[in-house]
């Protein structure tokens, strides 16, 4: 499965449509694409920089939203663009090429908020819930992201959409299995959730897990979101290398997996089944 995440208010909509569709019709159906509005960033109001005006808003929410609304509908196929008229005659409507019929149904928003979550159902994407969300309401951050899944797919299901979306939730879980995970991540795990401010907000993150996979287990089978979702998507730190994030799949994978629910998929196109 090819994977990429997007900072949709410095992408051109139209543009990567046509890549992401590209892209999918060259893997054979097998691209799964994250878009958000993107995390704080030292850059300030770094869309500019990158030729897009227009936003009031200094996060660029705004044009996010307006970019990415536009970004779906010439994925689904939209004619958007009017033809030249000598060339196809008066009225007639060009729609962004290739098309791959079905990538829509795995694009995923990354949403921040219970309101982006509902946002996210309305228009009838899957959703993708990360390790933070900014709002801070007392209730801890499984709960929390619990009753965002809860919001996502009430509005998914009065908008009218078919079929049941697909809601992932990220997690750092760092398995202590032998002297160099003990040495590594023994110390790594933190008793409850952090408040702090981000992008201006209030925000609750969620707890980092690290300890031995029985009680890893218990942990996660006790995180509300966890088991509200669908698929459990691990944040590794990607500056310690590959044979050590390597490792640490590997004893998820063998350790954790199983136990809440993952069988592996050698058939299929992609490797693995959601937790259920």
């Amino acid at each position: 499965m090819s994977t990429r995440s997007i900072r949709s208010s410095y992408e051109n909509p139209l543009h990567l449509a046509e890549e992401a569709a590209a892209l999918d019709l060259l893997s054979d159906g097998r691209v799964a694409l994250g878009v958000s509005r993107g995390s704080p960033e030292p850059a300030l109001r770094g869309w500019e920089t990158f030729g897009y005006t227009g936003s009031g808003d200094p996060r660029g929410a705004d044009l996010a939203r307006a970019k990415f609304d536009l970004f779906l509908r010439a994925v689904r196929g939209e004619a958007l663009a009017t033809a030249d008229p000598e060339q196809y005659g008066p009225g007639r409507k060009l729609a962004v090429e290739p098309h791959s019929p079905g990538l829509d149904r795995r694009i995923w928003w990354g949403a921040g908020s219970r309101e982006t979550a509902e946002q996210a159902g309305r228009m009838g994407v899957n959703l993708m819930s990360s390790t933070l969300l900014t709002e801070a309401t007392g209730d801890a951050f499984g709960d929390l992201q619990a009753e965002q899944i809860r919001r996502y797919r009430a509005a998914w299901k009065e908008a009218g959409h078919e079929g049941s979306p697909r809601v992932s939730v990220s997690r750092s879980v760092f398995p202590v299995v032998d002297q160099r995970d003990r040495m590594m991540f023994g110390a790594g795990g933190t008793d409850g959730d952090q408040i702090g401010v981000i992008d201006g907000y209030r925000s609750t993150f969620g707890r980092t897990y690290a300890g031995a996979p029985d009680e890893l287990v218990a942990q996660l089978k006790n995180d509300a979101a966890v088991q509200a979702a669908d698929t459990l998507m691990l944040t590794i730190p990607s500056q310690i290398g590959v044979d050590l994030n390597v490792h640490i799949l590997r004893n998820f994978a063998e350790h954790i997996a199983p136990e809440l629910g993952w069988k592996p998929n050698t058939e299929g196109p992609v490797q693995g089944e959601p937790l259920g």
